[in-house]
């Protein structure tokens, strides 16, 4: 694919995502459409080689069985996270203030606060219905926005405001109802439909992602925190052979950004689950386990950071990433990251083989950074692990930005790797 054609998919992609629980059935939808057996936990699964799917909540794990694969056949895997930070509705959400209604929302992981004022936002989520199944919502349109308060009232404004993240963050969807107005609640049940109980539902920015720059080398948008690693893997996972010496594997998982700790994030068994149900039906013992595991290699991908022109000082002053210069290696000496010099090597030949460069990243000593999904996958599962990923600027921000040939050679990079 063209990078053009490649930052058009993804952009796409992003749309229909706007929270994890969308990802993942996005992925999946995707894969089932290209011949993938979607498969359900509850079930006995078929042992036969093929393409399978499984979702898991708001993560989803995919994999080829090839012919040739034996009981201690290895695993390459590309790991990511399909949730970005934002904002959640917490139950008894009407807020009703000066004419106004709001809704009570609770932060979700760590976004950037000032760069959610003023924005369109959707509502988007999962519903359960009475009976048990599930489905996704999204109002698609804006509904929803969290204002500025003006520079006349707020003079200080401009020096950096201090937010509360209770009473400043709460979005405003319509006018009091005890006014005549309208009745957020009331709304919000008509359109998840007289069979809703409850519900998981998130805010995002409902703008489109859009070519920006002079000559239209970047990519803004939403959520690329982690959707352009998800889209990667998905994309390398479509593309695999699956006739090699290993199983190629994609699982984007939910979570990382509030820990991991979950059934549907990466330090819960939900990939554990999976490779031992594929490694059942290979007839493997625990020793056979054991050892196709030392062969395999998870390939954590998340979003990093290039070097931001405007505060270059909280950049390491050697390793310096450049926008269009390739996808990120990252490096920790304290295991935030998991890429040691072996791993080094396996990157730098999936890079060679797809023709692309990576450059490598490093915190500065005074800053540590943030962490993936990398360490807490390989401390469960002892599969020997590399951490890479695009470089963005505006990490956490309401909307990020990447070079598009950045996004490209990403894919690349992953589509060798699992080849």
């Amino acid at each position: 694919m063209t990078v053009d054609a490649i930052a058009s998919e993804f952009a796409h992609f992003v749309t229909e995502s706007p929270t994890a629980f969308h990802a993942a059935s996005v992925a999946r939808d995707r894969l089932v459409a290209a011949g993938f057996t979607d498969l359900d936990e509850t079930a006995a699964w078929p042992t036969d080689p093929g393409a399978y799917v499984v979702v898991r909540d708001g993560a989803v794990i995919a994999w080829r069985l090839p012919e040739s694969a034996t009981a201690t056949t290895p695993f390459r895997i590309l790991g990511a996270h399909t949730d970005s930070p934002g904002f959640r509705i917490k139950p008894n959400p009407t807020v009703r203030v000066g004419g106004w209604e709001q809704l009570n929302v609770e932060v979700y992981g760590g976004p950037v606060l000032s760069t959610w004022f003023d924005r369109d936002l959707r509502i988007a989520g999962r519903v359960v219905h009475r009976d048990g199944t599930t489905s996704l919502f999204d109002t698609v349109d804006a509904v929803a926005r969290i204002p500025n308060l003006a520079i006349h009232l707020d003079r200080g404004a401009n020096d950096g405001p201090a937010l509360d993240k209770q009473r400043h963050t709460l979005p405003i969807v319509g006018t009091d109802g005890s006014t005549g107005g309208s009745d957020a609640m009331a709304w919000l049940h008509s359109r998840l439909g007289e069979s809703a109980v409850s519900w998981d539902l998130f805010f995002a920015d409902a703008q489109a992602p859009s070519r920006i720059g002079i000559d239209r080398a970047f990519l803004a948008s939403g959520r690329m925190d982690n959707l352009t690693s998800v889209h990667a893997g998905l994309r390398g996972l479509l593309e695999a052979p699956g006739d090699g010496d290993h199983i190629p594997v994609f699982a984007a998982f939910d979570h990382e950004e509030i820990g991991s700790s979950s059934p549907s994030g990466a330090g819960g068994p939900f990939l554990e689950d999976v490779l031992a149900r594929v490694q059942e039906g290979l007839g493997a013992s625990r020793s056979d386990s054991a050892r196709a595991f030392r062969s395999s290699w998870l390939l954590s991908s998340d979003a990093g950071h290039l070097v931001h022109p405007n505060y270059s000082e909280k950049h390491d002053p050697t390793n310096r990433p450049r926008p269009g210069g390739g996808p990120l290696l990252k490096i920790s000496a304290n295991q935030r990251y998991m890429t040691e010099a072996k791993g080094t090597a396996v990157f730098a030949a999936a890079c060679g083989a797809a023709g692309v460069d990576h450059q490598p990243f490093v915190n500065v000593n005074t800053i540590p950074g943030g962490s993936t999904i990398g360490p807490i996958a390989a401390t469960r599962l002892g599969i020997p692990t590399i951490d890479i990923g695009v470089g963005l600027l505006s990490m956490h921000s309401v909307r990020e930005l990447v070079h598009v040939d950045d996004l490209a050679d990403l894919h690349a990079a992953v589509a060798a790797f699992l080849a």
